[in-house]
C-alpha cells in the first residue's frame, strides 16, 4: 500500500492550516469572487469575527447548518463554524420547502447561517421545526462580510482550536429523494483527504491560482475547492454560478493553475462556447473531473485546445477521495484511476459478496483513513454501510490487471433486461460518443414482457437535428440488442442535481408520469 509524502504538512484540522496560512502568508490573496478579495490576514480575521458571534449563540460541538450560495461568505462560515468547536453541514440553499423541512428533521441544527433573501421561506420551516438561533447574511451589499472584518485581529488560540477526533462536517446525501442521510465526518478525516488529494495532484504552495465553480456544499466543491486552496496557502477563485462564459474568462484572466471543474456537462459546456477559442490556458495544469463520466472524445478535444489533460477521479459524500488519476503517471482513459495512497479497494459479488478476480464487475468496496464514521441517529444504514470494515460504496465496476478502476453504473441504477444485467452508463458513454449529441441519458423502465427495458433522454448539439430513425440506427451499430434503448426522448436540457450531475431519478420520475 502506498502512503502520504511524509514532506507534505501533517495538521491536526483544516483550521490548524488555516491559521498557519494567516501567520505565514499574512498578505497574500486567498479568495476572490464577484469583484471583491480577502487576504490570508483577512480571511482571519472575518473568520474569527464569525467565529465569536457562533460561540455567542451556540456552545461547542453544536451543529451549525450553512445555507449559503458559493461567495466569500460562505468560505468564512465554514471555517468559522470550524473553528468555533460545532460540527458544519453545509446545505443546498436551492432546496425547495418540501426537501427542507426533511433536511431540517434529520440534521437537527442548533443554528443556521443563512441568507437573508431566503428568510420569507426559511423563517416559518425553522420555527415549525423548533430551531430559534440564526445568523442571517447579506451577501448583496458585502455588508454582513465588512461586519466580521471589524475584528482587529485573527485569533486562533490552541484551547480554542478543533480537536481531531470531533466530528468537523455533515454532508447531507439524498435531500431530494427522501428522508436524507446526514454523513458524519471527522475533523482527522477531513485534514487527510486534503493530503491524499495534494499527495496525488502536486502543488506548489503560495503559488497556485485555483478557479471552481462546484457548489460548496458539496464534498467535491468544499473538500477539494476550499479546503485545499487554504492547505496550499494560495489563491481561489470563486465562481458564484456556473456560467460557460463567466468560466472562460476567469480561467483567462486570472491565469488558472488548477480548475477545479467538475462534472464532464461543466466541460462539455465550456468546449460548446465559442470564447474558449481566445482563453489563454497556458498557465493550466491540472482540469478535474469526477462525478459523471468523461467520454473519450471530450478528453481528447480538451487536451487538444487546452494543453492540458482532463484527470478523472471518484469519490462520495461518504468519503473522498478513493481513486484519482495521478499526475505524472500513466492513465487510462475511462478509468477514474488508482486507489489514492492509504486506501484500499475491491470488487465483491452484489448478492453473495464473494470476492471477485480481476476484470470481474461487481459491487467496489473501500477502506481508508478518510471515510465517513456513519449517518447521524441511523444505525440501520450505518450498519448496511459497512461489511467486514469495508465501505460499500454501490458503484458497479472491475479492477484491471495493473489495479485501475473502471466504473460501470450504481447499483441502483443497473436494469435487468430480460435477464440481462445493464449498466445504463455504458450506454451513456455510446450515445455521448455521437457527433450530433452533446448529453444523454440512458435509464431502465418498466416492461411487461422484459421486466425492463432501456430507455433514453437526448440534448442535441446547438443547430443539430436527428431523428428517432437515425437515433435508432446508430445504436443498433454500436450495442446488442437488449442494451439498446427501446425509446428516445430529445430535450433542450438534461435535470440536474445540485452538484450539476444528471438527475436520472427525475427523469424516470417524469418518464413514469408520461411514458
Amino acid at each position: 500500500m502506498r502512503h502520504i509524502d511524509p514532506a507534505l504538512p501533517n495538521y491536526p484540522t483544516i483550521i490548524h492550516a488555516l491559521a498557519d496560512a494567516v501567520a505565514q502568508t499574512p498578505d497574500h490573496i486567498a479568495s476572490i469572487c464577484s469583484g471583491r478579495s480577502l487576504s490570508f490576514a483577512e480571511l482571519g480575521r472575518a473568520v474569527t469575527g464569525l467565529r465569536q458571534r457562533i460561540r455567542a449563540q451556540v456552545p461547542a460541538d453544536s451543529r451549525v447548518m450553512i445555507m449559503l450560495s458559493n461567495s466569500l461568505e460562505m468560505e468564512v462560515a465554514v471555517f468559522a463554524a470550524m473553528a468555533a468547536q460545532t460540527q458544519v453541514i453545509p446545505a443546498n440553499p436551492f432546496l425547495t420547502e418540501r426537501e427542507l423541512v426533511s433536511v431540517l428533521n434529520a440534521a437537527e441544527p442548533a443554528l443556521v447561517i443563512y441568507d437573508l433573501k431566503l428568510a420569507d421561506k426559511l423563517l416559518p420551516l425553522l420555527r415549525n421545526a423548533g430551531i430559534d438561533l440564526t445568523l442571517p447574511v447579506n451577501l448583496q451589499d458585502g455588508g454582513t462580510l465588512n461586519k466580521w472584518l471589524e475584528t482587529e485581529t485573527a485569533g486562533f488560540p490552541d484551547d480554542l482550536m478543533p480537536a481531531p477526533d470531533k466530528p468537523g462536517l455533515m454532508f447531507l446525501s439524498g435531500g431530494t429523494t427522501g428522508t436524507p442521510k446526514c454523513v458524519n465526518h471527522l475533523h482527522r478525516g477531513l485534514i487527510t483527504s486534503v493530503r491524499l488529494h495534494v499527495h496525488t495532484w502536486p502543488l506548489n504552495f503560495t503559488r497556485e491560482r485555483f478557479l471552481t465553480v462546484a457548489p460548496m456544499y458539496h464534498i467535491w466543491g468544499l473538500g477539494y475547492s476550499v479546503f485545499v486552496p487554504v492547505y496550499a496557502k494560495s489563491t481561489l477563485v470563486i465562481i458564484p454560478k456556473y456560467n460557460p462564459e463567466a468560466v472562460l474568462q476567469s480561467l483567462h484572466e486570472y491565469k488558472t493553475t488548477v480548475f477545479a471543474g467538475g462534472p464532464a456537462p461543466i466541460y462539455m459546456g465550456l468546449l460548446d462556447h465559442p470564447l474558449i477559442k481566445q482563453a489563454d490556458f497556458s498557465q493550466l495544469k491540472y482540469s478535474l473531473s469526477g462525478g459523471a463520466p468523461c467520454p473519450e472524445d471530450l478528453h481528447v478535444q480538451w487536451e487538444q485546445i487546452t494543453g492540458c489533460i482532463l484527470y478523472e477521479g471518484w469519490g462520495m459524500s461518504e468519503g473522498a477521495p478513493l481513486c484519482l488519476n495521478p499526475a505524472g503517471f500513466k492513465r487510462k482513459l475511462g478509468s477514474v484511476g488508482i486507489p489514492v495512497p492509504e486506501t484500499e479497494i475491491r470488487a465483491v459479488h452484489i448478492d453473495t459478496r464473494a470476492l471477485l478476480a480481476t476484470g470481474e464487475v461487481g459491487e467496489i468496496q473501500v477502506r481508508g483513513p478518510h471515510l465517513t464514521t456513519g449517518y447521524r441517529n441511523n444505525p440501520e444504514e450505518t450498519a448496511a454501510l459497512y461489511s467486514d470494515g469495508w465501505l460499500n460504496t454501490g458503484d458497479m465496476g472491475y479492477i484491471d490487471e495493473e489495479g485501475f478502476l473502471f466504473l460501470v453504473d450504481r447499483k441502483k441504477d443497473m436494469a435487468i433486461v430480460g435477464g440481462y444485467n445493464v449498466y445504463p452508463r455504458e450506454i451513456d458513454e455510446v450515445l455521448f460518443n455521437h457527433p450530433k449529441i452533446v448529453e444523454a441519458a440512458a435509464l431502465g423502465a418498466p416492461d411487461k414482457r422484459l421486466g425492463e427495458v432501456i430507455v433514453a433522454f437526448v440534448v442535441l448539439k446547438q443547430g443539430a437535428t436527428m431523428t428517432e430513425e437515425e437515433f435508432f440506427s446508430y445504436c443498433n451499430e454500436k450495442l446488442v440488442k437488449y442494451k439498446r434503448p427501446v425509446a428516445v426522448t430529445f430535450l433542450e436540457s438534461l435535470p440536474r442535481t445540485g452538484a450539476n450531475k444528471i438527475n436520472k431519478r427525475a427523469l424516470k420520475e417524469n418518464y413514469h408520469r408520461t411514458g
